[in-house]
């Protein structure tokens, strides 16, 4: 037997030689621990930036709007002119309504030269009966004129006092009909006169200015808009899913528009949805939340009325919390799972998880501080595979 011992050393080595030569190799992996860490989960929307108070200033009347000298981004003063409006001019007059028109002002003015005439007879009326009645009186004083005859004297005085004032009201009537026959002469000229002014309610910067060209208004057609942009705001539009975990006061952050992120927080929340069509034409319910922006104002000076911002908004934060990289997760079946790194094998480790960002999870069951995971696992990992960590 001793004799056979040698061989028997040499044919174990070479069997394990041949076994270890036919041994898989081991798979080279990323690995990430588990560890304690802050977390913090925030949502994510495209927001829009908007002043608070936008005041639209619209005509008070139809009528013919003066070119506006004004442009976007002009200061103003609260009681500032910014427009002035006219009244429209009518349709020009065609030949036959001209001459119409004319023959009316010639008989207007007639009218009035007449009514001046009857004037001038009733004021020559009135001095001969005053005179009549003067007589009268003092010969009716001597008893040499009786009783009668006096009333009748100072009844003509009277009747043509009363004469004078109707020839008076009668030639103010002329005029008016002579002035409004001129009138429409003058319209029909294309005469028109100007203006109302349209002034500012409040300080603040033009934001728009519907039209600069001279045309011709309805009343209420919005004619700028004026707004102070230091009063600015975020408008986000979050589904009704993710709406409900926000609340007022909760902290944002603005990024993606072109600046440094800033710093927001959430003012106020819609009571009520709105439906929306997405890009996919899906049917959503969109919840407008509002957020004020915080810090120094000169952060965001560059960011006007209507900009397209990013918003997030935190909705959990969690101290100390175990963690597992996003990257480590995948399902297994109904579950979440992932490889732990155990004496060179990958091992399946089935887990539960809390809240998650974009980079982390919260381990609630299933791992331990310290426990290396396999990152981004491919199809050649499974449970019990030799594996590499890459260094």
């Amino acid at each position: 037997m001793r004799r056979y011992l040698p061989f028997i050393i040499a044919g174990a080595g070479v069997l394990a030689l041949l076994v270890w030569a036919f041994l898989p190799e081991a798979i080279s992996v990323e690995t990430a621990a588990v560890a304690r860490r802050d977390l913090s989960v925030e949502i994510e929307a495209e927001g829009e930036a908007q002043i608070r108070e936008v005041f639209t200033v619209s005509a008070p009347i139809a009528g013919k709007l003066q070119r506006i000298s004004l442009h976007a981004g002009d200061a103003v003063r609260a009681g500032d002119v910014v427009a002035r409006i006219g009244p429209a001019a009518p349709a020009l007059l065609d030949s036959r309504s001209r001459a119409v028109a004319e023959a009316a002002e010639a008989a207007a003015t007639a009218a009035v030269d007449l009514a001046r005439a009857q004037l001038a007879q009733a004021d020559a009326t009135l001095e001969y009966a005053t005179s009549e009645a003067d007589r009268a009186r003092t010969l009716f004083d001597r008893a040499t004129l009786s009783k009668q005859v006096l009333d009748n004297a100072v009844l003509a005085q009277r009747t043509a006092e009363a004469m004078v004032a109707s020839a008076k009201a009668n030639l103010a009537v002329r005029e008016r009909e002579r002035d409004s026959a001129r009138a429409v002469l003058a319209a029909g000229n294309g005469n028109d006169a100007c203006c109302i002014e349209i002034v500012t309610p409040v300080a603040g910067r033009i934001l728009r200015v519907a039209t600069e060209d001279e045309q011709v208004v309805q009343a209420g057609t919005p004619i700028l808009q004026i707004g102070n942009p230091a009063a600015l705001e975020i408008a986000v539009e979050l589904l009704s899913r993710d709406a409900v975990r926000a609340t007022v006061g909760a902290v944002a952050r603005i990024y993606g528009w072109g600046g440094p992120d800033l710093e927001a927080r959430v003012d106020r929340i819609e009571p009520a949805a709105v439906t929306k069509v997405s890009a996919l034409g899906i049917e959503e319910q969109r919840v407008e939340v509002i957020l004020s922006l915080g810090g120094d104002p000169k952060t965001w000076q560059a960011l006007g009325h209507g900009f397209r911002v990013l918003a997030g908004l935190r909705i959990w934060e969690g101290k100390d919390v175990l963690t597992i990289p996003v990257g480590a997760l995948f399902r297994d079946g109904s579950d979440w799972a992932a490889f732990v790194v155990r004496d060179g094998r990958a091992l399946l480790s089935r887990i539960v998880i809390g809240e998650r960002n974009d980079s982390f999870a919260q381990v609630l069951q299933g791992l331990e501080a310290g426990d290396l995971v396999v990152l981004h696992p491919s199809d050649a990992v499974s449970g019990g595979v030799r594996v590499q960590p890459l260094p």
